[in-house]
């Protein structure tokens, strides 16, 4: 074990030799097993960031996903750092890489960010042009893949051109092509204001003749509309937009790079959280992941990529109910919902997946899912639901038990959610998809409600009254046969309850469906 004492890591070990030694050790809480693992761990990653290219970014990130990269993200960090370092013009793969990362673990995308805005600090203080080009150039493209926020690129762009000189403007040049598209895209007015800038200097004339020619061509790449640099090649725009995280770290934020995380440091709990992160791993990689330990081994890579295209092979068919199973049926809906123009579209794609029997309600709980993520309530999702509940009366029990099972845990949600759902099933009662009888869960009393399930009241019920107007409504409310369902909201039981509902109503701006209310407490 002398081998591995060192702070370094210790002197180079062939691969089957720590394999070896690995084997040797029974216990595997020790501390010499978890520096072997950790130097396996090491190596498995630096040598999946040197395999990643366009064509196999994909294999690459399943292989990093098996390992522990949690426990490994300042390895991870730094591998990646180097290797784009290393090789500039793979920038874009490696953004892309950290951005499907990012995706699962927000942590990891920060800390690269965060290291990568610390490094160009470094670079610019040290006026270290080569140093500011590379990790200005990854930042950009972080931004590109909405890793980075645009605040940031503007906040660098600034800085290099605000007290100009040869070289921070040849920086700024450069990281301007590379994310000039998106910045005009999200933040017009920031780039016309370094535009701006940029003109006041040429104008100046101080700067070397061959950097004004370079500001003079960057006009003209602007004028092009960044044809020749688009944001993100097709082939690495991999992560949906809702699904990216975008971190908001300024220039003055970025400050710790805990380059700790870089160094092997002994956990107590070591078996515990590397079960905890293999069935993490499950859970991202669906059907695809692997208990494989030891990825260093190429026999072992071999395997899990066999194993993983004869998975492939087999998607979208449903063996057994296992959860993992049910996750691989979730993404497949989700990609499914995501990917379409419109809800008939949709609905015919998802028709012909041909559910298994009791698969139903995980349908409608994805698209009730769907919709509370959006920003804000898309008419898409009411639609497509309601034509579900047209197609196959099936589908009409699931959605009457998740209103009730969503009125009663409604104030687990954030307000964006909570009025998104109200909305949608605001549209299937309207379009009678679903029974009105499921409002009889609904007991309208200063006891029996809470802030949030009131607020839920109020939006599905002036949803209601706009979609059918209140006459409409108040005739709804008053059908005999729906006495028993409208029991709980419009009370008769109590007076104290009745004159409850009465004031909600009236504050919401419906007070037009209390009039047998009001007589009802008058006599």
């Amino acid at each position: 074990m002398d081998l591995l004492t060192a702070k370094t890591g210790g002197a180079y070990i062939p691969p089957a030799k720590l394999r070896m030694m690995q084997a040797n050790i029974t216990d595997k809480s020790g501390a010499a097993y978890q520096r072997i693992a950790w130097e396996a761990l090491k190596k498995s990653i630096h040598g999946c960031i040197n395999k990643v290219n366009v064509s196999n970014i994909g294999l690459i990130t399943r292989e990093l996903l098996r390992e522990n990269i949690v426990r490994g993200r300042g390895l991870l960090a730094r591998s990646i750092i180097q290797a784009q370092a290393a090789s500039p013009t793979f920038t874009p793969v490696y953004a892309a890489l950290t951005s499907i990362i990012n995706s699962k673990f927000p942590n990891i995308g920060e800390l690269i960010l965060k290291r990568l805005v610390i490094q160009f600090k470094r670079g610019f203080r040290r006026n270290d042009k080569p140093l500011c080009i590379s990790s200005g150039t990854f930042v950009a493209h972080l931004l590109n893949q909405r890793v980075a926020h645009e605040i940031l690129a503007l906040e660098i762009l600034t800085l290099l051109v605000e007290t100009p000189t040869d070289d921070s403007v040849e920086v700024a040049i450069a990281f301007l092509k590379e994310c000039g598209m998106k910045l005009t895209e999200v933040s017009r007015k920031g780039i016309e204001a370094i535009f701006e800038m940029l003109r006041n200097i040429l104008h100046e004339g101080q700067l070397d003749r061959r950097v004004q020619y370079m500001i003079e061509v960057m006009f003209q790449i602007r004028k092009d509309g960044f044809k020749d640099h688009p944001a993100v090649p097709e082939e690495l725009d991999l992560v949906e937009e809702e699904n990216q995280f975008t971190h908001l770290i300024t220039l003055d934020e970025a400050i710790d790079s805990q380059d700790i995380l870089n160094v092997f440091k002994f956990d107590s709990d070591y078996v515990a959280n590397e079960d905890k992160y293999k069935q993490l791993s499950k859970e991202i990689l669906g059907s695809d992941a692997s208990d494989s330990e030891g990825s260093d081994e190429e026999e072992d890579s071999s395997d899990e990529d066999s194993d993983a295209e004869a998975t492939e092979t087999k998607e979208g068919v449903i063996v057994d109910n296992t959860e993992t199973n049910l996750t691989a049926l979730r993404r497949t809906i989700y990609l499914t919902i995501h990917s379409s123009l419109d809800f008939e579209e949709c609905a015919h794609k998802l028709m012909k997946m041909q559910l298994k029997p009791g698969q139903e309600i995980e349908l409608c709980h994805m698209f009730l899912d769907c919709c509370a993520e959006m920003r804000t309530y898309e008419k898409f999702f009411g639609l497509l639901a309601g034509r579900f509940c047209a197609i196959n009366k099936i589908y009409v029990t699931p959605f009457e038990q998740i209103f009730k099972d969503s009125y009663h845990t409604i104030h687990r949600l954030d307000t964006n959610k909570l009025r998104n759902v109200s909305k949608f099933f605001a549209h299937l009662l309207f379009t009678d998809s679903i029974s009105w009888e499921v409002l009889s869960c609904i007991k309208l009393n200063e006891e029996d409600t809470t802030s949030s399930n009131r607020i839920f009241i109020k939006i599905l019920f002036q949803e209601l009254s706009e979609y059918m107007g209140l006459s409409k409504l108040n005739q709804r409310v008053k059908d005999v046969t729906l006495q028993e369902a409208f029991s709980g909201l419009f009370p008769r039981d109590n007076p104290k309850n009745t004159r409850f509902a009465i004031n909600f109503f009236t504050s919401i701006g419906l007070g037009g469906l209390t009039d047998d209310l009001r007589e009802h407490l008058k006599s």
